[in-house]
């Protein structure tokens, strides 16, 4: 393969808004778009899918929970392309409300995937991102609610400029272990895992945005976050006022953000409008 041709690769593709996302970009996007999802028979199937519908994407197994599996990812990609050209986190979880799954349980598992399962995926592949290359990391406006019903204390420091990635790595296992100690809200959490799982997506866009600043800021890269909307999948459990094509539109218009364009950048969008949080 020619390090010349672009990239573009979606976690978690393999249904509901990640598939709806390749399908997007396989019509938009001017290069390859590799599909990934964790299990291989579920990832072909969509890609079959989407071959029928006379589209081309590309298939890579990733699971998000693996290290050595984002590892493989990212020497195919260096291998292949030399690179990447857009990278869209949308690889998630989230327990149903009446899952019976004991809270601090929830709490690790969906913080697990969330929050540093996206965290790695960031670590290996953005130092592959080309110059003018866009990343996208799928969030919630329930990350926005959860930061609301956190005490004052933590939301003070969720909002400092000045908070490091290593901080809100703490902050988020802070979270998983008051949980397990029983005293997430005697803490000042929120009892949403997913909410706080995102509100760490939201933050760690940010701080990653501010790094590329710093230290690429030549290359014009744009990393935001963003809110889907509350879309029927099988994660909201057919719940939704929105189709997965309608959750994909936000995504997909900061994947494709012009090659001149300066923002936005580290910022959480929703209907392509900048949010306040």
């Amino acid at each position: 393969m020619s390090s010349n041709i672009r990239v573009a690769v979606v976690t978690g593709g393999n249904k509901g808004i990640g598939l709806a996302i390749v399908r997007d970009l396989c019509q938009q996007f001017s290069g390859d778009v590799m599909l990934t999802a964790r299990d291989v028979a579920r990832g072909q199937a969509a890609v079959q899918q989407l071959q029928a519908e006379g589209l081309s994407p590309r298939f890579h197994q990733l699971d998000i929970d693996d290290l050595r599996s984002i590892q493989a990812l990212r020497d195919f990609l260096l291998k292949e392309y030399g690179g990447l050209n857009v990278l869209v986190n949308n690889a998630g979880i989230a327990f149903k409300t009446v899952d019976p799954t004991p809270f601090h349980i929830q709490a690790e598992v969906t913080m697990k995937t969330n929050f540093l399962g996206t965290r790695n995926v960031c670590t290996e592949l953005l130092p592959l991102i080309k110059p003018q290359g866009r990343v996208v990391n799928i969030s919630s406006l329930l990350g926005s609610k959860a930061l609301e019903n956190c005490s004052e204390d933590l939301q003070e420091k969720f909002r400092c400029e000045a908070l490091t990635e290593e901080d809100l790595v703490d902050l988020m296992k802070k979270f998983v272990e008051d949980a397990k100690n029983e005293v997430h809200e005697r803490e000042g959490w929120p009892s949403s895992a997913y909410g706080v799982s995102k509100l760490g997506v939201t933050v760690l866009s940010r701080i990653l945005a501010q790094r590329l600043d710093e230290k690429r800021k030549a290359d014009r890269i744009l990393l935001n976050a963003c809110c889907p909307g509350w879309v029927k999948t099988d994660m909201t459990g057919g719940q939704g006022f929105e189709t997965v094509e309608e959750g994909a539109v936000t995504p997909v218009y900061l994947a494709l953000l012009p090659p001149d364009a300066t923002e936005p950048q580290g910022q959480l969008v929703r209907d392509k409008v900048i949010q306040n949080w």
